[in-house]
């Protein structure tokens, strides 16, 4: 109707990502991150080249970028050419 004003509506849930998949913690410093699982209300990380698992809130995570996703890639590559285990 003319003059109506139409509220946004406020963003879902974010729809949880395939495992595998490169995010940025971004509760933890922009920290990147491969998604491993949901774990109850948190999602849980793994940095790329290995470690210790995080839970981070799905609120707090959002998609690698194409620059962040081919860093990770180059710093996979590094570890392998280096004999380290992933």
């Amino acid at each position: 109707m003319p003059g109506e004003t139409v509220q946004p509506t406020p963003p879902g849930p974010a729809p949880v990502p395939v495992p595998g998949t490169l995010v940025v913690d971004t509760s933890r410093g922009d920290r990147l991150g491969e998604f491993r699982g949901a774990a109850g209300p948190y999602w849980s990380l793994r940095a790329v080249c290995g470690g210790v698992e995080w839970e981070a809130e799905p609120g707090a995570v959002r998609r690698a970028t194409r620059k962040e996703r081919l860093h990770a890639e180059i710093e996979r590559w590094n570890a392998r050419s280096r004999g380290e285990v992933l």
